[in-house]
């Protein structure tokens, strides 16, 4: 910042996120109309090559609107309830609790205890041969739901409720309207597409230690065009308030301080080298005791 102040005008919120998000949900909507006399194995298809694809995107949506970037920080509760809108389409309430604990993952990035993105004991240890790792992707989202619960449990929030009723009520009113498929075609997406998935690259990617000594990459690829930027992760964690779609201008105006780190050109080749890379597995990354772990 103090050689390039003119990142700072690259923070504030997206005046276009808003919209795009909207038309996501409606299209997941659309989509719910459109399922709900197919056979089984096609709604299983379109959840993972389609309705998937849009929910993950909508999960990273989540992400960039946690830091305040739909509405901007002076209007906190816009956010708040705007990622229970953009939820809606996941079909389990997941934006509160996101929030409640992503401030944390910046704030103590690997931090033990404390951010809940680093595997546990357990998975580092039972997951550690190509077909458990390969089994470790797939259940992916399950683990990321779990493992704040058992590693550091926090009280349940006002906003997490409401975002509870808000989810649930309208998954019972898609079921009153269309039946169950719509419900099946959203959740399977959900989980199929945060699992086993060339977008879920993303989540090795980010923070897995693939080169000693360098625990944060960013990844430049055509996916970030599905994904708000979030491959732009050395960038986001630099300037977390600067919103996904402007953080290709951060690397290009301090291109000096990026363009020599190691980063990924494919989240499909960092899947590929996690399964069947012996020395890359949920151990690879930085752990360290921040001094709030010390004191509790």
């Amino acid at each position: 910042l103090a050689k390039y102040p003119e990142i700072k005008t690259l923070m504030g919120p997206d005046p276009h996120l808003k919209w795009i998000v909207s038309g996501m949900v409606f299209m997941q909507f659309l989509a719910c109309y459109l399922v709900k006399d197919l056979p089984w194995k096609w709604i299983f298809f379109w959840a993972y090559a389609f309705g998937g694809c849009i929910n993950h995107s909508l999960t990273l949506a989540i992400h960039d609107i946690s830091h305040n970037v739909a509405f901007g920080n002076k209007q906190a509760k816009w956010n708040r309830w705007f990622a229970v809108f953009a939820n809606l389409p996941i079909g389990i309430p997941y934006s509160a609790s996101f929030k409640k604990y992503h401030i944390d993952h910046h704030r103590y990035l690997g931090g033990d205890s404390l951010d809940v993105d680093i595997p546990t004991d357990f998975e580092g240890w039972f997951f550690c041969t190509p077909l458990r790792k390969l089994l470790w992707l797939f259940l992916q989202p399950l683990f990321y739901s779990l493992r704040p619960l058992y590693v550091n449990p926090k009280a349940i929030t006002r906003m997490e409720i409401f975002n509870a009723l808000v989810q649930f009520s309208l998954d019972l009113i898609i079921y009153y309207l269309w039946g169950l498929k719509p419900i099946i075609y959203l959740i399977a997406g959900t989980i199929l597409c945060m699992g086993l998935h060339p977008i879920s690259g993303h989540f090795i990617a980010e923070h897995y230690m693939f080169l000693k000594g360098y625990e944060t990459y960013s990844y430049y690829g055509p996916l970030n065009w599905l994904t708000f930027n979030v491959g732009y992760h050395m960038e986001h964690h630099d300037f977390p308030s600067i919103p996904g779609c402007r953080l290709p201008m951060v690397k290009k105006i301090a291109a000096e301080y990026y363009d020599n780190l190691p980063h990924h050109q494919s989240w499909i080749r960092v899947l590929w080298d996690f399964v069947f890379d012996d020395t890359i597995g949920p151990y690879s990354r930085v752990k360290r005791l921040c001094k709030l772990a010390k004191e509790s």
